[in-house]
């Protein structure tokens, strides 16, 4: 096993993770799955739901890469890398595809097939680099970044990316 296995498994193992996590919080609806799980049908609360599957998942190969002793670098701050540049990346990716071809849940899960595909790209490089010293940087930022999917959960502006197309409603709905 090596890393470029690893992060092949990596690209599956999240894109599958993202499936299972779309239903968390309508099973389990509380605080905590409201901070990790999409809680609508938001473009937001499913880009919610793409970083929480990759850093779920880099919990695990954080394991794997220790089990199989691979050397790697910068674990920390790739993991928070990943998680940061697939939101550009996958808004990059969507919103052309849902200009021309409308709401298509079969283009929809290719761009996010395509946006894990990238981050585990670079997540690899990331992880090869010699040692850059941002391990902080990278548990800080992922912080901000759940503190700032909570905020938007229960806070959101009043714009396309935040609205649930099936309630038209947004953020997250109080029963």
């Amino acid at each position: 096993m090596n890393l470029q296995k690893i992060k092949s498994i990596a690209i599956v193992c999240t894109f599958l993770i993202c499936f299972v996590s779309h239903f968390i919080y309508t099973i389990f609806p509380n605080f905590l799955t409201s901070i990790f799980f999409p809680v609508n049908e938001s473009i937001w609360e499913h880009i919610k739901m793409m970083v929480s599957s990759i850093f779920i998942w880099q919990i695990v190969e954080y394991f794997l890469l220790n089990k199989y002793n691979i050397k790697f670098n910068n674990f920390s701050y790739s993991a928070f890398i990943m998680c940061l540049i697939s939101i550009p990346i996958f808004l990059i990716i969507y919103f052309p595809v849902y200009l021309c071809a409308g709401n298509n849940f079969i283009l929809n899960i290719m761009c996010l097939f395509i946006t894990i595909y990238f981050v585990n790209v670079i997540g690899y490089f990331i992880l090869n680099k010699s040692q850059i010293k941002l391990d902080k940087v990278g548990i800080i930022g992922m912080l901000i970044l759940f503190i700032v999917f909570v905020f938007f959960t229960y806070f959101p502006p009043k714009c396309k990316i935040f609205e649930d197309p099936v309630s038209n409603s947004y953020g997250i709905l109080i029963k």
